[in-house]
């Protein structure tokens, strides 16, 4: 085996490390763009199989590997947007984005500080306002181009020029469609509290209110601790009366299928969905980087929720029961396994 260090060895190696070090954005970037960790991945193994399938003459011709990455990515990214709007129809029930859990809550911990790059991906999701299921929801709203236009350029900054290269338009139509999707982001602010604010500054971009994670996770506390005594008028004054909760089992769990719209309304299903699953035990987390809960049944995840608050009181409630989209909470979960008694949780 021939190990030398040469020049051309040299050059291979370095340019093998920049492209391995990209996984981290690549990552951010695809799981904003498709709301899936899952699909995100499979879009950055797919640009990197990609990457390893020019001859080598070919990849040295590439002057930033990490911008071929990401354009590659992002393009892979904008065909999987464009197709998923066509299986979300038969989608079963409430399509909701893939919860991300915070940093140690995953099985197997964050790389076992080794160094190297973790295993699982849920490490390398940067956790900011950008995650928040609030603001996943809302780019769900967005076409792909304008999803791909907003979020590579008020999330990561990169310039109109590049996005045009990627979506297949000017720089020009890539600006319009990046202000449509700040148009759509400011609509979603307008139903929040009076007075929150709604922007971009750095790789953060606030949607919902801007109560901070230390009031969120007071006020999902209270919720928790009423859930748990079945106290429905408690759960009543924590819910805006006109709260909405969402339940995503895929049709392969137990799950409402239509959103349970006003604050009593949701308290009467909560508490007899707790009555119906016994035995179930509920954890705060922080979920998509925002304190939130995950419920349990003897040791497994079976629900994680994710809040949005109205003002000072609940005013979203997003639960994630299809154990596709757990994988990062558990493990041994397999589709259609009965997920607590009754298949019945949040």
């Amino acid at each position: 085996m021939n190990t030398s260090s040469g020049p051309g060895h040299d050059s291979s190696e370095q340019v093998l490390g920049v492209i391995t070090g990209e996984r981290r954005r690549l990552i951010n970037v695809a799981y904003r763009l498709l709301g899936s960790l899952t699909e995100a991945e499979d879009a950055v193994q797919e640009a990197y199989a990609r990457w390893y399938a020019m001859p080598r003459r070919q990849q040295e011709a590439v002057e930033s590997p990490g911008a071929w990455l990401t354009t590659v990515a992002s393009r892979i990214c904008l065909d999987l947007l464009g197709s998923a709007r066509v299986r979300r129809e038969r989608y079963v029930g409430e399509w909701i984005p893939e919860p991300v859990p915070g940093r140690g809550e995953w099985i197997g911990g964050p790389g076992g500080g080794t160094g190297t790059v973790p295993d699982d991906p849920a490490d390398l999701i940067t956790l900011d306002e950008s995650v928040s299921m609030a603001f996943l929801v809302v780019l769900e709203s967005m076409t792909p181009a304008e999803r791909v236009a907003f979020v590579l350029h008020d999330v990561f900054r990169y310039p109109f020029a590049e996005i045009a290269d990627i979506v297949g338009r000017t720089p020009a139509a890539c600006r319009q469609l990046a202000s449509s999707a700040r148009r759509r982001v400011s609509a979603a602010q307008a139903t929040a509290v009076t007075g929150a604010t709604s922007g971009t500054v750095g790789t953060s971009v606030t949607v919902g209110t801007s109560v901070t994670a230390a009031e969120q996770a007071a006020l999902v506390r209270h919720f928790k601790r009423a859930w748990e005594a079945r106290d429905i008028e408690a759960l009543v004054d924590l819910l805006d009366p006109d709260a909405a909760m969402v339940a995503d089992g895929g049709g392969l769990v137990g799950a409402v299928l239509r959103p349970v719209e006003g604050g009593r309304r949701i308290a009467q299903y909560l508490i007899h969905m707790a009555d119906k699953a016994p035995g179930l035990t509920l954890l705060e987390r922080p979920v998509n980087g925002r304190p939130g809960l995950v419920a349990q049944h003897t040791g497994v995840t079976v629900t994680v929720a994710a809040f949005d608050l109205t003002g000072d009181r609940i005013g979203r409630i997003w639960a994630v029961r299809n154990p596709e989209k757990l994988r990062a909470w558990t493990e041994n979960t397999g589709p259609g396994r009965d997920m607590g008694p009754g298949g019945l949780t949040l």
